[in-house]
């Protein structure tokens, strides 16, 4: 095994490339390989992809293979599921024929790299959201792809507990409502400061709160930024660390939530297209008619949700867990977050749901 770097780098020391390649060696059953290049991906504030180029002479992987390695970052998020759930949530996915790129390895001894990981393939594509949104090599394709998004999603949500393989997430929950506003009262009380515009949020969430039809299993960051475009058409969607059982609508106010528009306010569909061919694509899969009336209460779970991240993100700099520019400037805004909150249920003044307890 030998490692030429390229302009890539050892992330986690150069023990690194040691590990990862007795790892790699065992796992493909090669007779020698080499790491050609390992450069740590944009985005993943919670968890870190690195692009991994491997060039394997024998075995089941033989010749070069762009690959991905998905590790965790020195601090997280407490919502976060381990990289033995995520993979397993990966591999169930991939086996229901969903566009996710393939789990191969999962490896949960820490003596390789320091960390649990896996390897994944790496698929071409774009996933940067703002130029997604904004980039007019997109405006011809964004309400097709926006439909097909439904659509994945309607085959995601065709996965129901119990499930053998997604034995290590929590128990589905009797109330998904209820679940996330008793989960997001407990980030709050962890973090220092008090939020009022946050607990109010929450109070009012509470109180509305719908009683769910159906439990299925969701990815709970489905947006524009967590899937990748490849020539006008989807070819991935990534991050599956916060999947769980709740409530199909979770998975779609979340995608349609102001705050994962990019600033294209009028896109109301990921910051994409209309929420209507989003909605078409899942409907035409699913065979059920989304319920207009609760996706803006899951809208407004997902801005007070978002705020928390924000603040969990912002303390993990402040606190001295992480050093970092870009988690100090996510807790920065979290007052547009409180001011959505109070937007959108000023919006939903007067309007019950037929679903409410």
């Amino acid at each position: 095994m030998g490692m030429n770097g390229g302009n890539g780098s050892v992330p986690v020391g150069e023990e690194l490339s040691h590990g990862l390649g007795d790892f790699l060696s065992e796992v493909s059953d090669c007779d020698s390989l080499e790491i050609v290049a390992l450069d740590r991906l944009s985005g993943g504030a919670v968890q870190h992809n690195y692009a991994l180029e491997v060039n394997f002479s024998g075995g089941v992987m033989s010749g070069r293979q762009s690959l991905v390695l998905r590790a965790d970052a020195p601090s997280g998020v407490a919502a976060s599921r381990s990289r033995a759930d995520e993979f397993a949530v990966l591999k169930v996915v991939w086996e229901a024929g969903l566009k996710v790129p393939e789990p191969l390895w999962l490896c949960t001894d820490e003596s390789h790299i320091g960390r649990a990981f896996y390897i994944m393939r790496r698929l071409p594509g774009e996933a940067a959201a703002r130029r997604l949104v904004r980039d007019s090599r997109f405006d011809t394709v964004r309400e097709p792809l926006v439909e097909r998004l439904g659509e994945e999603l309607a085959r995601l949500h065709a996965i129901a507990p119990p499930h053998p393989a997604l034995a290590g997430l929590p128990q589905p929950p009797l109330s998904p409502a209820h679940a996330r506003i008793q989960e997001y009262r407990g980030y709050l009380d962890a973090l220092p400061d008090p939020q009022p515009t946050i607990e109010w949020g929450l109070r009012w969430l509470e109180r509305k709160a719908p009683v769910s039809d159906d439990v299925v299993l969701c990815h709970c960051d489905y947006r524009t930024g967590n899937y990748l475009v490849d020539q006008g058409e989807l070819s991935g969607i990534l991050d599956w660390e916060f999947a769980s059982w709740s409530d199909p609508h979770e998975d779609l106010g979340w995608f349609c939530a102001r705050c994962w528009r990019f600033g294209q306010w009028s896109q109301e569909a990921g910051g994409m297209a209309s929420r209507e061919a989003f909605y078409r694509g899942y409907e035409r899969i699913s065979g059920k008619t989304v319920n207009r009336e609760l996706v803006p209460y899951w809208e407004i779970m997902a801005t007070v949700r978002w705020a928390v991240i924000a603040l969990q993100q912002g303390y993990r700099h402040t606190s001295g867990e992480e050093s970092s520019l870009e988690l100090a400037l996510t807790g920065r805004m979290v007052p547009e977050m409180e001011l959505d909150i109070l937007m959108q249920v000023e919006a939903m003044k007067g309007k019950l749901f037929s679903h409410a307890q």
